[in-house]
C-alpha cells in the first residue's frame, strides 16, 4: 500500500505540487476573507461593495465548473455540431441576466436589506410561506447541481491521477468545505477571480492540444467518414432537437434564475460595476465556450471506437494526449473550476438555510449566532453532497440540466416579473412554484411529451399561473417596491451605453 502511494506521488509529482500551491492560495483567500468579514452582509454578499471586474470573472467562474470543462465540452462527442449552439446561447443569456436582472435586483435587494433570493421573494411579495418554499426549492436543486460537479472532479482525479473515485470525492469535500466555511463570500469571489483567469488559459491549452492531436482544425470534417460520424453533422442525428434545445436552455437559464449566480448582483457596488461586469463575463463566456464546445468532435478523431460515457472524454484526453506538464496544469485548472462552483453553491445553501428557514422559525437571534450556524450549514451540506456523489443518480449534463429546469420553472416568474411588473402576490408565487414542479415531474408521462423538453412547458405554465393569480389577488407591492420600480426604470434609461 505504501509503495503504491509513493509510486503515485513520484509519477504525478508535478500535479501534486501544483495542487499544493493551489491549496495554499485557497488558504490565503480564506484567511483574508475571514479578516475582512465583519458581519453577515460581508459573509453573505461581500458588503455590497465589489467591483465589476472581480464580479464579472466570478460570475463566469461560478458557472464554468467541471460541468463545462468535462460535461459540456464532451457532449459534442455524441451530439455533434448542433450542440455548438451552446456558444451563442450562452452569450445571449448572459446579456439577458446582466441587462434585465442585475440592475434592478441590486437596487431592490439593497433597499430591502435582502441577502438571499428567498428573502428577496419573501420581502418583495410580503409572504413568509413563499420565502420558505423558495428556500426549500433552492436547497433541493442545489444538491443536484453540486452532485454533478463532484462527479466531474471525481472522474478527473480517478482517470488522471489513479485516485479511487470515492476517495477523490472525500478529498474534495474536505478542501471546499473548509475554505468556504472560513472565508465566506469575500474569500469565494477572490478565489473565483483567480480561477477565472486560470480557466481561460486552460480552455486555450485544451483546445489547441486536442486539435493538434486530432490532426489540425480541418480534422473535424474527417469525422464524417467515421462510423456514425455523418449523424453528428445532421440536425437531429446525434440527439433529438427538442432534447438538445431543452438541455441547453435548462443549463443556461441559470444565468438569470440560479441563486449562486444572482448573489453576484447583490454584491455590485454601482451602475459602473454592472456595465463592467456584463462585458467581462459575457465576452469570457463567448470566448471560452467557443474553445470548449467543439472539443468533443475533435476527440472523435482521437477516440473513434467510443468511450461509452461522454463525461470521460476530457479525463481520457488529459491522460493519453497531453504531456505531463500541460496535463498537470489543465487538471489543476479543472479542479479550480469545480471549486469555484462548489464554494458558491455551498455558501448560498448555507445562508438560505440559516436566514430563510431557521431564522424564520427562530427570529431575533444575534448576528454572531447566525454566523456560527451558517458555517455549520456549510459543513453539513458539503457532507450530504459528498454522500450522494459516492453513487450519483445520473450523468453530469443530465444532473445540471435538471437543476436548471427546476430553477427556471420555479424562479423565472418570481424574479423577472417581480422586478419588472408591479402586480404580484405571495399566492401567485406559490402557485407558480407548484405548477413548475408538478409539470417537470409529470411531463414524461404525457403522450407525445418527447417532442418538447420539460423545461419549456414547465416555465410557460408556471409563468401563466403566476400572471393569472396575480391579476385576481391583492397586489402585494409595498410603497417601497413601487418607488423602486419607478426609480429603476429611470436608472435603466440613463445607463444606456454612451
Amino acid at each position: 500500500m505504501i509503495d503504491t502511494v509513493l509510486g503515485n506521488l513520484r509519477e504525478f509529482w508535478l500535479v501534486y505540487s501544483l495542487l499544493a500551491l493551489y491549496t495554499v492560495m485557497l488558504a490565503h483567500h480564506a484567511w483574508t476573507g475571514k479578516r475582512e468579514t465583519k458581519g453577515l452582509t460581508d459573509y453573505y454578499v461581500g458588503g455590497r461593495n465589489m467591483g465589476g471586474w472581480v464580479i464579472g470573472l466570478s460570475f463566469f467562474a461560478t458557472y464554468a465548473s467541471t460541468n463545462s470543462f468535462v460535461g459540456f465540452s464532451g457532449q459534442t462527442y455524441d451530439w455533434g455540431v448542433p450542440w455548438m449552439l451552446f456558444v451563442p446561447a450562452s452569450v445571449a443569456l448572459s446579456l439577458f441576466a446582466w441587462l434585465i436582472i442585475a440592475p434592478r435586483l441590486r437596487s431592490f435587494t439593497r433597499a430591502m436589506d435582502s441577502l438571499t433570493i428567498p428573502d428577496f421573494i419573501g420581502f418583495r411579495f410580503d409572504s413568509t410561506p413563499a420565502r420558505v418554499f423558495a428556500a426549500l426549492i433552492l436547497i433541493a436543486a442545489s444538491f443536484f447541481y453540486m452532485t454533478a460537479v463532484f462527479k466531474g472532479i471525481g472522474n478527473l482525479l480517478e482517470v488522471f491521477l489513479e485516485i479511487p473515485y470515492k476517495l477523490s470525492i472525500v478529498i474534495v469535500f474536505f478542501v471546499v468545505m473548509l475554505y468556504t466555511m472560513i472565508g465566506g463570500f469575500i474569500s469565494v469571489v477572490k478565489t473565483d477571480s483567480v480561477q477565472g483567469v486560470v480557466m481561460i488559459m486552460a480552455a486555450i491549452l485544451l483546445f489547441t492540444g486536442t486539435v493538434n492531436a486530432a490532426g489540425g482544425l480541418n480534422a473535424i470534417f474527417e469525422v464524417r467518414s467515421q462510423a456514425g460520424g455523418e449523424a453528428l453533422f445532421t440536425w437531429g442525428g446525434g440527439v433529438a432537437i427538442p432534447v438538445l434545445l431543452g438541455t441547453m436552455f435548462a443549463a443556461l437559464i441559470k444565468f438569470a434564475v440560479e441563486p449562486r449566480q444572482l448573489a453576484r448582483f447583490f454584491a455590485l457596488q454601482g451602475d459602473k460595476a454592472i456595465r463592467t461586469g456584463m462585458l467581462v463575463s459575457t465576452i469570457t463566456f463567448g470566448f471560452v465556450f467557443s474553445l470548449l464546445i467543439p472539443i468533443g468532435l475533435y476527440a472523435r478523431r482521437i477516440f473513434p471506437d467510443g468511450l461509452g460515457d461522454t463525461d470521460l472524454v476530457i479525463p481520457n484526453l488529459l491522460s493519453q494526449v497531453f504531456g505531463q506538464g500541460t496535463a498537470a496544469f489543465l487538471l489543476v485548472a479543472m479542479v479550480a473550476a469545480a471549486m469555484s462552483s462548489l464554494d458558491s453553491v455551498l455558501l448560498v445553501l448555507a445562508s438560505t438555510a440559516e436566514r430563510d428557514i431557521v431564522s424564520v422559525i427562530k427570529p431575533g437571534r444575534s448576528e454572531k449566532d447566525q454566523m456560527f450556524w451558517t458555517k455549520g450549514w456549510v459543513a453539513l451540506f458539503a457532507f450530504i453532497t459528498m454522500l450522494i456523489s459516492l453513487n450519483p443518480p445520473g450523468g453530469i449534463v443530465t444532473l445540471t440540466a435538471f437543476s436548471g429546469s427546476l430553477y427556471g420553472a420555479c424562479f423565472f416568474p418570481a424574479i423577472v416579473f417581480g422586478l419588472h411588473w408591479q402586480r404580484g402576490s405571495g399566492s401567485a408565487v406559490i402557485t407558480s412554484f407548484g405548477t413548475g414542479i408538478v409539470t417537470l415531474l409529470t411531463w414524461d408521462f404525457i403522450p407525445g411529451s418527447e417532442v418538447v423538453h420539460e423545461v419549456f412547458p414547465a416555465m410557460l405554465l408556471s409563468t401563466v399561473a403566476y400572471a393569472g393569480i396575480s391579476l385576481v389577488t391583492r397586489d402585494s407591492a409595498s410603497n417601497t417596491v413601487v418607488t423602486l420600480m419607478k426609480n429603476s426604470s429611470h436608472s435603466l434609461r440613463n445607463q444606456a451605453p454612451e
